[in-house]
Formats: structure tokens, C-alpha cells, sequence
């Protein structure tokens, strides 16, 4: 049968602590870091020679489709360390992190379909990177409710490390659909390890929306985390 460790938690009241804490810190931190990358994005920011202003909806998009993407591929990955070290903290995690990826990933296909009204002259496409973006919301929508629908803790976390790992095939997908298939978006104009083709003057606004984006992202997780250790407090610590 499929056990997790009893390995306890280090110090269940000292993390609490400590989260609650973390989380003023990083809320102040968010809202200060997120008004200047707004302030960057709608007002220093020029307008796209083509786009417009329509072009600013990236500074919201771009960092939210990063963050669904990011957020999955980490939830896969604590789901095969699951299954090899069988640790019930990294189960937490991966739990507390999925509702921010989810939130992500719905705030990128919103925004796309508006940013793609006034490009595309069209609310929707059935285009390769947006579809298996929708795809991955399906992922997200399915590891979430299987944590609601089972009961049985050690079934679910059969079933939702299953979701995660075979929904992280889908990851690489998104990112490349537009290299292995010609479609509406154009190829990225991010790179890590080749040259970046974005003015510095789009680029530098994009990246403190990013970072305001991962802040948010933290936050997130910590009010869950948060959530699941009172829970855990509250039921005995050999129970998830």
C-alpha cells in the first residue's frame, strides 16, 4: 500500500509563526513592487508601433502565463519526489502552491482573449499555444477537485501526483507550440539562453510584473500552506 512517511514536521508552531509573519512582509513587499511595475507598464511604457496601447495587456499576460507554467512543472516535480521519498511535506506544498498556478493560468487565457480581440480580430482561436494552455487549465481544474472528490488520503495522492507528472508532458508543449507549429503567436521574444529581441523599455516593466507576480504567488501559497498545517494541528500530525 502506498504510505507516506511519519516523519514529523520540524516545528510545526515556529513555521506558523514565522508564515504569518512572512506573509505582512511579503504583502507590502507585493503591493509596493506591483504599483511600480503598473506605473512602469501604463505610463513609462511606450506604445507598440503596430499593437498600440493594446500591447500593455502583455505586462499582465506574459508574467501570468510564465507563473501557470513555472508553478506546474514545480508541482510535478515535488509529485515524483513523493513518490520516491514518499514526505508528507512535499504533498503540502505542492497542495498549497496549485490554487495561485490555477489562478495564473485562468488570468492568462482572459487575457489573452482580450489582448487577441484588437490583434487578431477574434476573442478565441483555436491556436496550439492556446489551446494547450486551456489543456493545462483542465490539469489544474483536475488535481484541484481530486483533492475535493477522494476521501481516501492515500488514494488521492496516487491520483493527483498521476495528474501532475502526466499533465508536466503538456508543459513543454505550450512552450515550443510555437516553434513546432505555425500559429497566431509570434516565437518568444524571452530568452534565456539566446538573445532577447525586446526593447529594454517593454522588457524592464515586464520583469517587475513578473517579480510582482511571484510575490503574489508566495502569498498565496503561504495562506494555504498556513491552512493545511492548522488543519493537520488540529487532526494529528500522522494525518494529511
Amino acid at each position: 500500500m502506498y504510505k507516506i512517511s511519519e516523519m514529523k514536521f520540524f516545528n510545526q508552531n515556529k513555521i506558523l509563526n514565522l508564515s504569518f509573519r512572512s506573509q505582512k512582509i511579503i504583502l507590502i513587499f507585493f503591493l509596493l513592487i506591483l504599483s511600480i511595475g503598473l506605473f512602469e507598464a501604463l505610463v513609462l511604457s511606450p506604445e507598440d508601433y503596430l499593437q498600440g496601447d493594446a500591447v500593455r495587456i502583455m505586462y499582465v499576460h506574459v508574467p501570468a502565463a510564465w507563473m501557470s507554467l513555472g508553478i506546474f512543472s514545480f508541482i510535478a516535480f515535488l509529485s515524483v519526489l513523493v513518490f520516491i521519498f514518499k514526505n508528507k511535506n512535499f504533498i503540502l506544498i505542492a497542495k498549497s502552491i496549485a490554487p495561485s498556478g490555477f489562478i495564473f493560468n485562468i488570468i492568462a487565457l482572459v487575457t489573452g482573449s482580450i489582448w487577441g480581440r484588437p490583434t487578431w480580430g477574434t476573442w478565441w482561436a483555436w491556436d496550439a499555444r492556446i489551446t494547450s494552455m486551456l489543456i493545462l487549465a483542465l490539469f489544474y481544474l483536475m488535481y484541484l477537485m481530486a483533492w475535493r472528490i477522494f476521501e481516501n488520503k492515500n488514494y488521492v495522492l496516487k491520483v493527483t501526483s498521476f495528474i501532475a507528472i502526466f499533465g508536466s508532458i503538456n508543459v513543454p508543449i505550450v512552450k515550443f507550440s510555437v516553434d513546432w507549429w505555425s500559429t497566431l503567436h509570434q516565437p518568444s521574444s524571452v530568452n534565456l539562453i539566446s538573445k532577447t529581441t525586446i526593447h529594454s523599455s517593454m522588457l524592464i516593466p515586464l520583469s517587475i510584473m513578473t517579480a510582482a507576480f511571484v510575490l503574489f504567488s508566495l502569498l498565496i501559497f503561504l495562506m494555504k500552506y498556513n491552512t493545511e498545517l492548522i488543519k493537520i494541528k488540529n487532526k494529528g500530525l500522522d494525518r494529511l
